[in-house]
């Protein structure tokens, strides 16, 4: 589904959030298989004792406001997508909305869609502000690590995200030029309620999940664009792990320079709900004037969200407004096993 509102939208302001604890991939395979198992990624992020995803959303949301430059009462909604909300009924949302003086008068609600709720409150936003309902809208997609004990998913669960500001395309520092959603009912990934972890289907995650839904979301966005790889300076895909993106997008032709600045997995693991958003802010870091992005987000169960991004001269002013993606993941204070087991809460202690 290919979509483009009736008003221009763009992204006026936009912040990222990563944990400084990191728990490396070496660690966890001491424990669970005597260092026998390779990591896929370097490490990743662990949210501290006093974090969860409505701390770091106001962390994020409070860089975006910095970089935008407008009074939070003009925000006429507030986002949150997450698999990891701190409450089951309560809305991060509503949190997040009164930390950063967004309230009374805003909408606020929580998304859920794996790996692509923040994406999918993207979409939202996007719709909220083009059809004039709303001249500023937030939306973040935000995760703490997540992962059973042993499980795959315990290597590369990390915690992070990123918070967009979307206004008119007039005050952008990107505009969306176009969107496009894809999904379709595949049981890669899923937690039934009451259950502390995720379960995954491991011959889904690859065919016909990841690749089923990123490969053809940009084939559709290309197309629709009449671009090509070679028309895009940046580009970023949801990043599980960090051979899934690379394979996708080498697949479709695009060149290793072209991902670099957005591949952050390998840093701080899969930030879930903003895996490819946090790349997204890492790219708009270092992203000039004039220059085309390409974002296709993926999310469990399972969809794409694809958005064609330009670059106006408004970037080059924000960009120092507030802390670089890449200032959050070199302050990094390594822990060990036991350390994380503590912060997480998987130890039961009743």
């Amino acid at each position: 589904m290919l979509n483009q509102p009736v008003n221009p939208v763009g992204i006026v302001g936009y912040g990222a959030y990563v944990p400084r604890y990191r728990l490396p991939g070496t660690e966890i395979s001491r424990i669970w298989s005597e260092g026998n198992d390779e990591s896929p990624v370097k490490e990743k992020s662990v949210p501290g004792l006093d974090e969860d995803t409505a701390t770091m959303s106001i962390e994020a949301a409070r860089n975006a406001l910095a970089r935008a430059q407008i009074d939070p009462k003009r925000i006429r909604a507030v986002w949150v997508g997450s698999e990891s909300h701190p409450y089951a009924v309560k809305p991060t949302g509503t949190i997040v909305a009164e930390a950063i003086g967004a309230t009374p008068a805003t909408q606020a609600a929580d998304w859920q869609f794996a790996c692509k709720a923040g994406t999918e409150a993207m979409q939202a936003a996007i719709g909220f502000v083009g059809s004039g309902m709303a001249s500023y809208a937030l939306a973040i997609g935000m995760d703490t690590a997540q992962g059973r004990p042993g499980d795959a998913l315990e290597y590369t669960a990390g915690a992070g995200g990123a918070a967009f500001l979307l206004g008119p395309a007039d005050e952008a520092l990107a505009v969306f030029e176009r969107t496009l959603s894809y999904v379709t009912d595949t049981n890669d990934f899923w937690r039934r309620p009451g259950s502390h972890f995720p379960r995954h289907a491991e011959r889904f995650s690859g065919d016909p999940g990841y690749f089923g839904h990123v490969i053809p979301a940009a084939e559709e966005m290309l197309e629709a664009m009449g671009t090509t790889a070679a028309s895009y300076d940046h580009l970023v895909f949801h990043q599980p792990n960090i051979k899934f993106p690379v394979r996708a997008m080498a697949s479709l032709g695009f060149q290793k320079a072209q991902w670099e600045a957005g591949l952050l997995v390998g840093e701080i693991g899969n930030t879930y709900a903003g895996s490819a958003i946090v790349g997204l802010t890492a790219i708009l870091d270092v992203a000039k004037p004039g220059q085309n992005v390409l974002v296709v987000s993926y999310g469990s169960g399972a969809g794409s969200d694809a958005f064609h991004l330009r670059i106006t001269e408004r970037i080059l002013e924000a960009q120092r407004r507030a802390p670089q993606t890449w200032d959050y993941i070199r302050r990094r204070v390594p822990v060990d096993y036991a350390q994380y087991v503590r912060m997480r809460g998987k130890l039961a202690t009743h």
